[in-house]
């Protein structure tokens, strides 16, 4: 790994990261960059020569100069632990209300917790993915989210015939008590999974807003079953929990087709 330092005259505020942050981030051999902006500094770590890194800092005309380029040791850094952090916390959340959300499913025979739960699977293979991504180039970076996109989608699918069967067949009233008891609790939790990506710095990034999205659909989600738990103790019937089960995998593809276009 080499670490370059660069002198940047033209980097006074947060725009002048972005836009180089924007600029290099095509760069497959960039692997961290540090802004020291009250300094006037950018250090970037990378493999490989600079020569192509050191053209593109040229490019902006923000009298970019280099300082210095030197071996290091260095492969974590302080960004990427921060965001493996904030990602492992909310796997975490989402794995035990997979657990959760599937017992209580299957035991309150109701298709939209379980359909949930799968849902809350779902996110914690994304999360996982998007810890796989962390510190990595954007190329890759996108690449993984496509894989969260394309993998969301078959689940989406598989759901909603598993949703279609139980309308064809004749089911027992699930227990609304438990859809809206447990709904609010995993509601709470993914609100609180919203919170904790916003923290990240990095949330910009693709494999970040993937996470967010799905955690984003969930909150929906969460309100969707609580709403059909009612509506099954209205109208004595089962049809809510189905219908409720039909509109998940639906908002999942919708939140797959979104991570998709992150991913282009």
């Amino acid at each position: 790994m080499e670490k370059t330092v660069f002198q940047i005259r033209g980097m006074d505020c947060p725009s002048e990261e972005n836009l180089i942050r924007t600029h290099l981030q095509g760069l497959e051999s960039i692997a961290n960059l540090d802004f020291d902006i009250p300094n006037r500094r950018l250090t970037i770590f990378h493999n490989g020569q600079i020569d192509q890194i050191e053209r593109s800092i040229l490019e902006l005309k923000l009298g970019g100069e280099k300082v210095s380029t030197e071996t290091t040791d260095q492969t974590q850094f302080e960004e990427n632990t921060k965001q493996k952090q904030l990602l492992w916390s909310v796997l975490g959340i989402n794995l035990a209300f997979f657990l959760v959300e599937m017992t209580t499913g299957i035991i309150s025979k109701s298709m939209g917790l379980v359909a949930d739960s799968l849902d809350m699977l779902a996110d914690s293979f994304v999360y996982g993915i998007s810890l796989l991504a962390v510190g990595r180039s954007l190329v890759r970076k996108k690449r993984i989210a496509r894989l969260a996109g394309y993998f969301q989608i078959i689940l989406a699918f598989i759901g909603l015939f598993e949703v279609l069967r139980r309308f064809i067949r004749t089911e027992a009233l699930p227990d609304f008590t438990t859809m809206i008891v447990v709904s609010f609790f995993a509601l709470i939790a993914n609100v609180t999974c919203l919170y904790i990506l916003q923290k990240s710095k990095s949330k910009e990034e693709a494999h970040m807003k993937a996470s967010m999205i799905f955690t984003s659909n969930d909150v929906v989600l969460n309100l969707g079953v609580i709403v059909a738990g009612a509506l099954v103790h209205w109208l004595n019937s089962n049809k809510p929990d189905l219908i409720i089960g039909i509109v998940v995998f639906a908002l999942v593809v919708q939140g797959a087709v979104r991570i998709l276009k992150l991913g282009r």
